[in-house]
């Protein structure tokens, strides 16, 4: 799920552990063109008071309607189903795509102890499934499994929530911090690494998490897994080579390295020397990012992004040969 949902129960929690009466939307079908995906979810406090998003805003104002008038405390289920978009004209009063159904639950949150418990879950970045029973109302929480996925079948829900995907950073220096600030936007969680002190200053007020050690000790120390991306841009191999052996034998879903195609080139034949499987040593990205023609830092952190992103999204990323680009740009 997004992390911005998992925003949407960190507010649920807050408003139950203040005595507020709160109620849990989750997407849990869509048919044809819908602006949000299944799993996307929206709270609404009993004074109308909203966080997250089901919809481009025109479905959050008739929920708020149901509050007002008493719609969302009818029929008599612990969770009741409620649809958007069956008719044409209905779809378009609720501003969704021509043919664009929607399917919600709405649910009364009582006891809260179940957001406690899947946000302390995912906070020590576990995968926890959540099960709700319909007719009751009684949530269960169960380890999951990466490419787990919704289920819903018109009696349960089964939605999957994951941790934050985190970014670590080999490094402090000019280039990580336009990273660092970009990837915040994206609601990544931002770790570096970087044992040279005077690379340190200027950090106080970010939002990045520093993690102590040599760069092969950060890397054993977060436990990589498929929701982790690991980016070594010191340009010094005595630090990025070491957190690179690392990290490539790890579960990161994403392994790159600051360089030219030559310096990326002579990484892997450095990383070959020193003993690192053929199969490892093919997971590495370099040169890093999309090849967006980047040549300040910026752009440079952009196009790293944007090639980060679409492999979280699970897009395929193809590279067109190109001629060789200075060193730190996409080649």
């Amino acid at each position: 799920m997004d992390s911005v949902d998992l925003n949407v129960l960190r507010s649920v929690l807050a408003w139950c552990q203040a005595g507020q009466r709160v109620r849990l939307y989750t997407v849990v079908q869509t048919w044809g063109s819908a602006p949000r995906p299944p799993g996307a979810m929206l709270a609404v406090r009993d004074d109308g008071m909203l966080i997250g998003s089901v919809s481009g805003g025109c479905i959050e104002d008739d929920l708020l309607e149901r509050l007002r008038d008493g719609r969302s405390a009818a029929g008599g289920a612990a969770v009741q189903l409620v649809t958007y978009g069956v008719s044409r004209e209905e779809a378009a009063r609720f501003g969704l795509p021509c043919g664009g159904t929607l399917r919600l639950t709405e649910e009364d949150v009582g006891d809260a102890s179940w957001v406690a418990e899947l946000l302390a879950r995912c906070e020590n970045h576990r995968l926890v499934a959540r099960e709700l029973e319909l007719a009751s109302g009684r949530v269960t929480l169960h380890d999951a499994l990466p490419g787990d996925s919704l289920q819903f079948d018109g009696e349960r829900l089964r939605a999957v929530y994951g941790p934050r995907w985190r970014l670590l950073l080999i490094g402090a220096g000019q280039l990580s911090r336009y990273v660092s600030e970009m990837a915040r936007m994206l609601d990544f969680e931002v770790l570096i690494c970087d044992p040279r002190e005077e690379f340190a200053f200027g950090w106080e007020d970010s939002h990045a998490r520093f993690v102590p050690g040599m760069p092969d000790d950060a890397v054993l120390a977060i436990a990589p897994d498929e929701r982790t991306a690991i980016i070594a841009l010191t340009h010094d191999p005595r630090l990025d080579d070491m957190a690179l052996l690392t990290a490539l034998g790890s579960r990161a879903f994403y392994v790159g390295a600051l360089g030219s195609r030559v310096n990326s080139q002579k990484r892997r034949e450095r990383l070959a020397y020193l003993g690192l499987a053929a199969a490892d040593i093919a997971r590495l990205h370099g040169p890093i990012g999309l090849p967006i023609g980047s040549h300040t830092p910026p752009e440079i952190a952009l196009s790293l992004l944007a090639e980060i992103v679409a492999l979280k999204n699970g897009t395929a990323v193809s590279r067109p040969v190109r001629q060789q680009q200075a060193c730190g740009q996409p080649a």
